[in-house]
């Protein structure tokens, strides 16, 4: 019988050899490696292609969204199940629309933690327990149904720090994090993504960033459309 590989992104140690200890008691599991740390990570994937990854979704310092988007570009047949403590609707959101298979809470048991990985691994698609079946199918449809781009051609113009605001929230960077790689205050960044909102006829960040990774027509339409400098 062929064992389900696994590798584990967690950069708690306790959590990260607590898992690893107690998995691999599994007959039917098999933990290839457990690392801390996302550029690790990436290298022993490249070699050993696991055919879970339990992703960590608050790793300190890195970006768990970027690497499920590398993860989901380069090997899509792996699966990732991202586990947090209370992940946020916003979060499962874009994880999803990501490429993310499933969730699981960090307080949950060992057996929860063996069921979602045996599910995922045969196409399921899981949440947390406390999580219904149909907000699941409520959160996929959001994630995968397209908005309507024709609300925004030919009456829509960025400015140049907008457009890079767009883009750092399409890279799932926070407020905060946005507002250190531009050299921008808190507020200044609230305040730009305010006005996006406003010229997209959106609602939310997560609607910024579906909008930015889906539709074919936004680079093109930003790029098309007269933009004031600031």
């Amino acid at each position: 019988m062929k064992k389900i590989s696994i590798l584990i992104i967690e950069d708690n140690r306790l959590l990260r050899e607590g898992l690893s200890a107690m998995i691999g008691e599994q007959k039917d599991l098999k933990i290839l490696a457990a690392f801390g740390d996302c550029t690790k990570a990436q290298q022993f994937i490249r070699k050993s292609q696991p055919d879970i990854v339990l992703l960590d979704l608050g790793l300190r310092n890195q970006n768990s969204l970027q690497l499920v988007k590398i993860l989901k570009k380069g090997f899509q047949k792996i699966k990732i199940i991202v586990m947090d403590l209370v992940p946020l609707e916003e979060d499962i959101l874009v994880f999803v629309q990501a490429g993310v298979s499933g969730f699981i809470l960090k307080d949950a048991t060992i057996n929860d933690f063996l069921h979602t990985i045996r599910l995922v691994f045969g196409g399921a698609k899981i949440l947390p327990p406390h999580l219904t079946e149909s907000l699941f199918s409520q959160i996929v449809n959001k994630a995968v149904t397209e908005l309507d781009a024709s609300k925004i051609i030919g009456a829509v113009k960025m400015t140049r720090r907008e457009r890079q605001v767009i883009d750092l929230v399409a890279d799932g960077l926070t407020n905060k994090e946005i507002a250190q790689k531009l050299h921008l205050s808190t507020y200044t960044v609230k305040s730009h993504i305010h006005n996006i909102l406003e010229k997209l006829a959106l609602h939310t960040r997560v609607q910024i960033a579906k909008y930015a990774h889906t539709s074919h027509d936004y680079y093109d339409t930003l790029k098309s459309i007269s933009s004031n400098e600031e």
